[in-house]
């Protein structure tokens, strides 16, 4: 029997379910960790929040150094090149990559600007359950929205509508628009991600996506203007670790995609703003305590556990 390649061992690993739960929540994790490090990276680089152009610099050349940790870590593993795709797989590669990476951040670094990160987070979390009613029509009965799901995209977004009473996020209008669209901009990408993996290498998908993602970024951030220049030498390796958030970040999610439900994948993105609220008051000095924070993160995290319980079985008779 011919020795399985390093893919197939990766497709197996990513979809057993218990280590899809496993990598899906290192994955989130992650991605908790980029809002707070993305608004320390503003200060540390000197970028004021209406300073469009360097912020879209700033994320393009994350992406592109991201892009490029993705290839050598995927040509490492496979011990040779990636293998790239060509023709019309290639241009639906590039194409997925001026959607998710381009657009998505066009909005989600304008919103992290002008957003506290826990209210930006927590706003953020609405892709989950998006993520979860799109697969149901896209999919049906391989992926259906049954009554337990529809509760828990209840208690998730009862938890976004909890955090922004009072506006206690201290967020603009302008803010919450932008990062409801990024929101919505996931959602309809996790379908199309998984579509474009199964047509070519996982690695070699993700290394376009965030390469010509942020290539595109940051032609338009420095065409009007903007500039990158840390004002702190700890300005570096933070942009460097949000290349490794964004490289591990991706590659993990796309495997999973490949491998899993797009419904039981989704829904982790409710973790992101647990790990956000709490760096957030780390590093930026943002309010941990709120009632509305913490309520919130009660029904994201009952929204999690509801979508993902597992049905229960007839008895035997």
């Amino acid at each position: 029997m011919p020795e399985r390649s390093s893919g197939s061992r990766l497709d197996a690993l990513f979809a057993l379910p218990a280590a899809a739960v496993a990598l899906a929540v290192i994955c989130n994790i992650l991605w908790g960790t980029a809002f707070p490090f993305i608004k320390m990276g503003y200060r540390l680089f000197a970028i004021d929040a209406a300073d469009t152009p360097s912020i879209l610099c700033f994320a393009g050349v994350r992406f592109m150094i991201g892009s490029l940790l993705v290839w050598v870590f995927g040509s490492a593993l496979q011990r040779r090149p990636l293998p790239m795709p060509r023709g019309r797989v290639l241009v639906q590669c590039a194409a997925l990559g001026l959607w998710q990476t381009a657009a998505q951040y066009f909005f989600y670094y304008s919103a992290v600007a002008l957003l506290t990160g826990a209210f930006g987070s927590i706003l953020n979390c609405t892709q989950s359950f998006m993520g979860v009613i799109l697969a149901h029509f896209l999919y049906g009965q391989a992926d259906r929205l049954n009554l337990r799901k529809a509760l828990g995209c209840v208690l998730g977004f009862g938890g976004v509508l909890v955090a922004t009473l009072g506006n206690h996020g201290g967020g603009q209008a302008r803010g919450i628009a932008a990062m409801l669209i990024a929101s919505a901009i996931v959602a309809c990408a996790g379908p199309w991600n998984k579509a474009v993996t199964h047509k070519a290498d996982s690695f070699a998908v993700c290394c376009i996506n965030l390469g010509v993602g942020g290539f595109a970024l940051a032609v338009v951030g420095f065409a009007l203007g903007g500039r990158l220049h840390p004002a702190s030498p700890a300005g570096i390796p933070s942009l460097l670790y949000l290349a490794f958030v964004s490289a591990a970040g991706y590659l993990l999610w796309a495997l999973l995609m490949k491998n899993n439900p797009v419904s039981r994948i989704s829904v982790f993105g409710l973790l992101i703003p647990v790990v956000t609220v709490l760096l957030s008051a780390v590093l930026n000095g943002e309010p941990l305590f709120e009632w509305q924070y913490l309520a919130a993160l009660i029904l994201v995290c009952g929204g999690i556990w509801l979508v993902n319980k597992p049905a229960r079985r007839p008895a035997l008779t």
